[in-house]
């Protein structure tokens, strides 16, 4: 715990949160924009597998992929699943520092509080160990099997959840520090 905090607060500033959402951001705005569409193109509609929060199962791994073809496979393996190897770790650090941050704004940085940073990494370790499942599925899709399916349906799932119960979090911590903000100011022009 000690050393969480000492990593989180030691890289909390501005500038470097600035640099880090801006490239975490560009890297994401890539992938739904060029390397997504640029693989969906072969998916006839489907959709990728690190697009589905909910998972899937074998049936719906071996639609996606036969509708893939080969083309479609090779581009999932050579275009999204390269930027998508990068994106993981800037999320979980841009993240995790910038909860950092609205923390220590609310002088809870020295608390259990700073456990809730770890929501973005466990999230990107999900990302990875999805994203290397799909690998080996590309790899394999001509001997998929239900197992394999399912552990990377599962990495899916957690990645979404842990995902999703972030933002949640971020929206509540950034929320309390604005009401605070906002009664100091009420405060302070009250007593003049």
């Amino acid at each position: 715990m000690k050393q969480l905090r000492k990593l989180l607060n030691a890289n909390i500033s501005g500038r470097t949160l600035l640099v880090l959402f801006l490239g975490t951001n560009a890297i994401f705005l890539y992938m739904l924009t060029i390397s997504i569409p640029h693989t969906m193109r072969f998916a006839n509609g489907l959709k990728l597998l690190d697009m589905m929060p909910m998972g899937y199962d074998l049936s719906y791994v071996t639609r996606l992929f036969n509708a893939l073809g080969t083309a479609g496979r090779d581009s999932y393996l050579t275009t999204q699943l390269p930027i998508d190897m990068v994106y993981p770790l800037l999320f979980g650090l841009t993240y995790s520092f910038l909860l950092a941050y609205y923390i220590k704004k609310l002088n809870k940085h020295n608390s259990q509080y700073q456990l809730l940073c770890l929501l973005p990494i466990l999230a990107g370790i999900a990302d990875y160990l999805e994203n290397i499942g799909i690998i080996l599925l590309l790899q394999n899709s001509s001997n998929l099997t239900a197992t394999a399916v399912k552990v990377t349906s599962f990495f899916s799932v957690v990645k979404s959840v842990s995902t999703t119960v972030f933002f949640i979090v971020l929206i509540i911590v950034i929320g309390i520090v604005a009401r605070i903000s906002l009664i100091n100011k009420k405060s302070t022009f009250l007593s003049r």
